[in-house]
């Protein structure tokens, strides 16, 4: 049974978003159920500071042992850091993709895609658990 956290925000693609200290800014990575999907992670590509994504729009790629998948920005924002250490460790991801694993932080462009976006009950309900 995939770890879902009750105070993340979810999309149906499989990206959390977790609130941080600055209520502009939050951090995107993806859930403990799509990891587990993908399995052994081998490499992420993620943007450089300053890009800028509109809601949903690919903001990266994750390559797996199984599959390459397109991460998908889950609100409009600027990135503020991308997660550096994943370039050395992506395995990051599969061991703690709610702490080490995260993969942006992003300055969000419009809080109400916040409002858009699964709770935790919804998303456990689309991924079947």
């Amino acid at each position: 049974m995939a770890n879902t956290p009750k105070d993340l925000r979810y999309t149906a693609e499989h990206e959390y978003v977790k609130q941080t200290g600055d209520t502009a800014v939050v951090v995107v990575g993806i859930t403990d159920y799509a990891q587990g999907e993908l399995g052994d992670v081998v490499y992420v590509d993620l943007p450089k500071a300053g890009a800028v994504f509109t809601r949903m729009q690919v903001f990266g790629t994750i390559e797996a042992v199984k599959a390459v998948s397109e991460l998908f920005c889950p609100v409009a924002g600027t990135v503020v850091e991308a997660n550096a250490a994943l370039e050395k460790d992506p395995a990051a991801v599969n061991r703690d993709p709610y702490g080490a694993g995260w993969m942006i932080k992003l300055r969000v462009a419009d809080q109400g895609d916040l409002g858009k976006l699964l709770d935790a009950a919804a998303y456990t309900k689309q991924i079947g658990q």
